[in-house]
């Protein structure tokens, strides 16, 4: 991926090469002028100068940049400068495009997301573009992850406006979702800076075969009453004898995802709630799950164990407190958070300033405490 990195490698890797260049031929031009000056003023016979003599101490005068600075003007300092500025950027950066985006398993087969779906892993995702003729062709496919996340990078900067991602099928390792593939959705451009664009899509729907048999039925309308007449009743049966009350059942346990509950990042880590990490675990890589963004700031190495032990730095303190959210919101279904909101904010904050950073781990924190829901934490030791 190339961006402002590049640009910066080139500029190092050209400015000695330049700057020897425009230093030696500020050199021989002074020089030069010098001698002119010598000869005009000079009453006797033109005397043979050693122009090479005198440039190699030019070049010895300019082994600082204040001796080299005082040489010359403020015009040719400008000039200096824009050169240098130039001849570094030419060919020096490249683009580069980025597709990403978010498949959910539609498990009721209601065409919507809902608190029933859940990221799905090893679906194919295919990317399709409009021809010249028209015609839309693929561009690229790839399979989601296990927190249903895809990416597709393309090399320079196309124009994507009129794209389109779908599910095409399922991989090895999927769960059946992807059966029957939901409606295609546009890619919309999210930034474009430093000849790099990034591009996401809405989520994605997959739907099994046949919905779940927990999934709320859909209302059949009430059946239209014939216009003919009533038929005539029967007369009355005799009265049935009366049976005895049918005795209550127990009321159904507390399902812990229904309920609401907000962990801090203490509770997380300790080893007797170990249990309740079901989606991700402490060794899952912060890159899997964040993405690109956060692998650029955090390294592909760091796993999600080790963002737990951050702090004393802005950033260190959004990652522990964004896994954290991550984690409740895989946990309670109450939570404020949605797990693609998490990801979502995390990635917003990393591309904004400090303050951004700030103001979005601070969020996380209220929420992982469960001050905006007034919730607890509803843990017990895992058996």
């Amino acid at each position: 991926m190339y961006g402002p990195t590049v640009l910066q490698g080139s500029l190092m890797y050209r400015t000695p090469r330049v700057l020897l260049f425009l230093v030696t031929a500020a050199c021989v031009l002074r020089n030069e002028q010098a001698f002119s000056k010598k000869r005009q003023n000079s009453n006797g016979p033109s005397q043979e100068l050693d122009t090479g003599f005198a440039t190699y101490s030019c070049l010895g005068s300019f082994s600082s940049a204040h001796s080299f600075s005082e040489s010359m003007d403020w015009s040719k300092k400008l000039f200096f400068t824009a050169f240098l500025i130039v001849a570094a950027a030419i060919n020096g950066a490249h683009g580069d495009a980025m597709v990403t985006g978010t498949v959910f398993c539609d498990q009721c087969k209601d065409g919507q997301i809902s608190l029933f779906d859940y990221p799905s892993y090893g679906v194919k995702v295919t990317m399709a573009c409009p021809g010249s003729d028209g015609q839309f062709t693929t561009w690229g496919e790839e399979t989601t992850n296990w927190v249903g996340n895809y990416a597709m990078s393309f090399e320079g900067t196309p124009n994507l406006s009129g794209c389109y991602t779908q599910v095409s099928g399922t991989g090895q390792g999927s769960n059946g979702c992807g059966a029957v593939a939901g409606p295609p959705k546009y890619v919309r451009l999210m930034f474009d800076m430093f000849d790099t664009e990034m591009y996401t899509v809405d989520p994605l729907l997959a739907q099994p075969a046949q919905p779940m048999s927990f999934c709320p039925k859909a209302a059949t309308p009430n059946p239209v009453a014939p216009s003919n007449p009533p038929p005539v009743m029967p007369p009355p049966s005799p009265q049935q004898p009366t049976l005895p009350p049918v005795p209550r059942l127990p009321p159904m346990p507390p399902v812990p995802f229904l309920e609401a509950s907000a962990c801090p990042y203490q509770k997380w880590m300790m080893p007797e709630y170990r249990c309740y990490w079901k989606v991700v675990t402490p060794d899952t890589k912060v890159a899997v799950v964040f993405g690109l963004i956060a692998a650029h700031k955090y390294g592909t190495d760091m796993t999600l164990g080790q963002s737990m032990s951050g702090r004393g730095d802005p950033y260190r303190t959004l990652l522990r407190e964004g896994t954290t959210a991550l984690l409740n919101s895989y946990n309670s279904i109450q939570f404020p958070y949605h797990p693609l909101g998490v990801i979502q904010h995390m990635n917003w904050a990393l591309m904004g300033s400090t303050r951004h950073v700030l103001h979005t781990a601070l969020s996380f924190m209220r929420a992982n405490s469960g001050t905006v829901t007034n919730a607890t934490c509803r843990f017990t030791t895992c058996k």
